[in-house]
């Protein structure tokens, strides 16, 4: 990580295709699809809104290298398993 900035920026970047892709599978599928998708939707934002304020407050008391390999890896988890509920739409 080289900053705070560059770090935010990827999870925005990241957060925007994954919605990019939501969208695009809920236009192209069923009505009940569509559900799923908006639902899955507000798990995007929610995970980004979260995601970026653990970016800007981190937790007191963590080494800031371990806090920041800690916070990349579970976003990786979210963002992985938001992908593979894209899949199955």
């Amino acid at each position: 990580m080289a900053n705070k900035r560059s770090l935010k920026k990827a999870i925005h970047a990241i957060c925007d295709e994954l919605l990019t892709e939501c969208v695009a599978a809920s236009l192209y599928g069923d009505h009940a699809q569509a559900e799923n998708a908006e639902a899955l939707m507000a798990t995007i934002i929610k995970t980004q809104a979260n995601s970026m304020a653990r970016v800007s407050h981190p937790e007191p008391g963590m080494s800031p290298r371990k806090y920041y390999n800690d916070l990349r890896s579970k976003f990786a988890a979210q963002a992985s398993e938001i992908v593979d509920h894209i899949n199955n739409l």
